[in-house]
This record gives C-alpha cells, sequence and structure tokens, in this order.
C-alpha cells in the first residue's frame, strides 16, 4: 500500500513532525501508519546490509505523550519485519545507540522516538547502527522506499528490556574506575533538572549509587506535557529553573538535560551556569589534559575567547557548520586524514568524544564532569574554578534576518556573496579564514571590538546573525553596519 506524506517528515537526519493534536493550525503527520512502515524498511535495509533474515533491534522512546503509541507502532514495523525487537520503552538517545555496542544485545540497529527539545505535541524517530547514526541521505533514501514499500508479517518477536538500568550501571562504573572509589561523591550535594524528560534515572541510578547527596533534584517524574519548562538547555527559562534549583540548594553543581539526554549543561556552585562555549572550555580541559595537541571541532558561533582557551591548552580549535552531524562528522574525517581530533561539540549542548564512539552524549558529558567535580574537591576548589580564565565577551546577540518570496536559498547565497565583498572593503573589519559556514568578520577596537557571522539557516529562510563585542555598546556598532548593508535589500526583514 502506497502511503504519501512520509517523505516530507524528514528534518536532517530525524524524522520529525506533528505527533498529537491540540495546537490550532498544526495537524497531525506523524501517525502509527506512517511510523510502522518506515521502522519496518529500516529493518529491511538493516537486513540486507547484514545479509540476516532475523535482525536484532532496539526500540526506545521518550516521555512525550505520543511516544508511548509510536513506539508500539515502532515495535509492530519491526516485528514484521521479523526482527528480534528489544522493546526499551522509556529511555535516551545515547542508550538506544549503545544497544547497539553492548556485549549481551548485540542489536543490528536502533529506533528512539524523540523530538528533543521540540514542543510537547510533535515527535520524531532517530535511527541507529552499530556505526552510529544514520546521515541525510540515507534518511532521505529510505523514506522514500518507505512511502512505496509492501509490508508483511514474517514473524519476529518482541522482548521488553530495561536497557537504561544496564547504560546506567555503565556510567557508574566508568566514575568509579576512573576514580578508584566505591563512592566517589560521597559529601557532595548534586541537583539535576531533568524537565519531566528520560533524564530523571540520573538521580537514582546513578548519583546516589556513587553516594552523591540529590536532595532539591527536581521534575525528575516523566511527564510528555511538560508541565514546568522545555527540557532545554539552551532555553532561557529552563536555565533560569536550573540556576534557582542550585542555589536554593546551596549544591556542589547542578545538570540540566534536554528530553531524550543526548544534551547537557552543568551549573556551578555559584549558580553560573557553563554552558555553550564555556561547557565546550569545560570539556575541552578535560580532552586536551589526556590527549594534548588535540583538536576540538565545534560550530560556527563559537567565540574568540574559546579560541585562546583551547590554544593556551595547547589545542587547536577548528570551527566547523553548525548541525552536531556535521561537527561529529567532520571530526571523524580530520582523525582518518592523520589529524587528532578527539572532541566535537557544538553550543547547543551536543558533544561528541573518540573515547565514546562520537556519540553526542549528555549523560557522557556529564560523567565527566562528576570526575572532575571529584578531582576538584581532592584539591580543595570548587567546580566554579576549572574555566575561570575563560574570557567571556561584554555583550553577545543574536539577530535572524527573514527573507522573503521564493528561493530563499538562491537570495540568502548572494546576500552572502555580497556581504562578504562589503566586509572587505570596511576600515577595521577583516575577514576570517578559513572558514567555513557563512562569513565570519573580525571588528577590531575602533569597529567594535569583537566579530560576527553571518550565515544562511539549515532549514529556514532565515540569516542568523551572530555578534560578540569586548565592550559595552560594541555590538550595537557592529549591528549598525549590518544593517547599513542589508537596507538595500528589499526582500530581508529584520
Amino acid at each position: 500500500m502506497i502511503l504519501r506524506g512520509i517523505v516530507e517528515l524528514q528534518n536532517g537526519t530525524d524524522v520529525r513532525g506533528v505527533a498529537a493534536k491540540g495546537v490550532p493550525g498544526e495537524e497531525v503527520n506523524l501517525d502509527d501508519n506512517k511510523t510502522m512502515k518506515i521502522v519496518y524498511t529500516f529493518a529491511e535495509r538493516i537486513k540486507k546490509q547484514t545479509g540476516k533474515q532475523h535482525i536484532k533491534l532496539a526500540i526506545g522512546r521518550d516521555s512525550r505523550v505520543s511516544g508511548e503509541f509510536l513506539a508500539q507502532a515502532a515495535c509492530v514495523g519491526a516485528v514484521c519485519s521479523g526482527a528480534i525487537v528489544y522493546d526499551c520503552g522509556l529511555s535516551t538517545t545515547p542508550a538506544m545507540f549503545m544497544t547497539t555496542v553492548d556485549p549481551y544485545l548485540k542489536c543490528d540497529g536502533a529506533v528512539m522516538i524523540t523530538a528533543s527539545h521540540l514542543p510537547a505535541n510533535r515527535n520524531g524517530i532517530k535511527f541507529f547502527t552499530k556505526r552510529g547514526g544514520i546521515e541525510k541521505n540515507q534518511l532521505s533514501s529510505l523514506l522514500h522506499e518507505a512511502e512505496e514499500i509492501e509490508t508483511s508479517f514474517l514473524g519476529g518477536k518482541r522482548i521488553a528490556s530495561d536497557f537504561l538500568k544496564a547504560y546506567a550501571a555503565n556510567i557508574v562504573g566508568i566514575i568509579r574506575t576512573t576514580t578508584k572509589k566505591i563512592k566517589p561523591l560521597d559529601g557532595l550535594h548534586i541537583v539535576v533538572d531533568a524537565g519531566n524528560g528520560a533524564g530523571g534515572f540520573f538521580v537514582d541510578d546513578v548519583l546516589k549509587p556513587l553516594g552523591a547527596e540529590t536532595k532539591g533534584s527536581q521534575y525528575l517524574n516523566p511527564d510528555g506535557h511538560f508541565p514546568h519548562h522545555i527540557p532545554n538547555p539552551e532555553d532561557p527559562e529552563a536555565m533560569a529553573s536550573a540556576v534557582k534549583m542550585v542555589k536554593k540548594n546551596h549544591a556542589d553543581m547542578g545538570i540540566i538535560f534536554d528530553t531524550d539526554v543526548d544534551r547537557s549543561a552543568i551549573i556551578d556552585e555559584k549558580g553560573n551556569p557553563i554552558n555553550r562555549n564555556a561547557f565546550i572550555a569545560f570539556i575541552s580541559k578535560i580532552v586536551l589534559k589526556k590527549y594534548p595537541g588535540s583538536t576540538i571541532v565545534t560550530d560556527s558561533v563559537t567565540s574568540t575567547g574559546l579560541t585562546d582557551f583551547i590554544e593556551k591548552l595547547g589545542g587547536h580549535h577548528h570551527r566547523f557548520k553548525r548541525g552536531y552531524r556535521n561537527v561529529i562528522n567532520e571530526a571523524i574525517r580530520l582523525n582518518e586524514e592523520g589529524n587528532p581530533a578527539y572532541l566535537a561539540m557544538e553550543t547547543s549542548g551536543h558533544g561528541a568524544l573518540k573515547d565514546n564512539y562520537f556519540l553526542d552524549d549528555g549523560a557522557y558529558l556529564a560523567t565527566l564532569a562528576l570526575v572532575e567535580l571529584y578531582n576538584m574537591k581532592q584539591e580543595g576548589k570548587p567546580i566554579s574554578s576549572f574555566v575561570d580564565d575563560l574570557k567571556e565577551p561584554q555583550e553577545s546577540l543574536e539577530v535572524r534576518y527573514h527573507i522573503t518570496g521564493d528561493h530563499f536559498r538562491k537570495s540568502g547565497e548572494k546576500v552572502l556573496e555580497d556581504f562578504k565583498a562589503f566586509a572587505d572593503q570596511q576600515p577595521g573589519w577583516s575577514l576570517v579564514q578559513p572558514n567555513y559556514e557563512g562569513v565570519r568578520v573580525n571588528c577590531d577596537q575602533d569597529h567594535g571590538n569583537g566579530w560576527c557571522l553571518m550565515r544562511l539557516s539549515l532549514h529556514e529562510p532565515k540569516l542568523p546573525t551572530n555578534i560578540e563585542s569586548e565592550e559595552k555598546g560594541g555590538c550595537q556598532t557592529i549591528l549598525s553596519k549590518i544593517d547599513e548593508f542589508l537596507s538595500q535589500y528589499k526582500m530581508i526583514e529584520k
């Protein structure tokens, strides 16, 4: 049976769509039938790749209201293909990948039902094989095939599996092995904000067995309505809530996760967020201790202060395109060329390490932070001192200019081409090279004392423009020049 409307659900390397009613103007376009066919097709592809008739496939979900419903549809699709399906129930995206490398399950593939930090009525699907997440072109081909494929029942079976317990036990083992202590967090107060996503397990299954005091942790129970705030470390309301939690409980450290726990951030004992550039600096310092001279790959909007921080530690900072798969794939490419790159990390909180299968895993980043908290305690230092020499800008802002009319990508590319020529002629401005996304410009002390980056959005008719300055009023100085340039284009709206 041909089922249209599947191809349109692609969003980069994920499937994303509206999965629950209730928001005016947003009709459901990701339902059980589409989910079943998509996962059936995914399973059929793995069978062809492995040459197996009965593959092993793990399926998990986050806490969204539509999650259980879609996960069951995914199980049906996989079972119909003849797969042995491990139904992992509430889980995390990193845990689903780990089922493919787990020595006991040894799954051939994994599916995670999640839409990360998107609103509660949305949902999506992520796919993994033993090689990691599937690429954009692979997903496009899969979805086209899913619209046309004829399904049949080939006699698979479903097995309930609480794999998240095994995943958490592995984290506990890593920390105990690294610190050589059974309860290395004894005497430390650590609080978690899970935002009612899938990250609540971290308190009972990781922190408490390691001896931590966790009183004051909040929103640990899964609730797909997200009644308190969106589970997203980048969301100002979510971060403000986590900061308040740390201060109220006088905690030594706070941790905040996104919905499916592939991203995280931390808060120091003073209530200062360690996220975006600061979290990249934090993890970079840990990596560079272990792998001196390593290249740190980040997205394009990271600061000059971060570059200075990495270089002072003997590392190399390699800015690349936004999009966590772009950053990860660039790090993999560098390694294949003989250029050691042990960390790929976005300002959004996606961070992947070579030591951890280049998997963007928020719980693993939190694990590294916990080990460092233990080390700092042995030295009698608070966690806030770990990256206190990172130079933060005086000001920063992002302006998202809208591109009207048809063919926004072609129009946007022309504007970027013109902006590059414009910037090259401005007094005190200099183009940054090499540069892999958009147009990045350094601005000297007399012309804004900072930098700007104009780029074309991956999915929207937008020209996001990031600006940072080392002085108050500097961002406005740079922005005024940018606005002056863009005023000549009728299709650009601020």
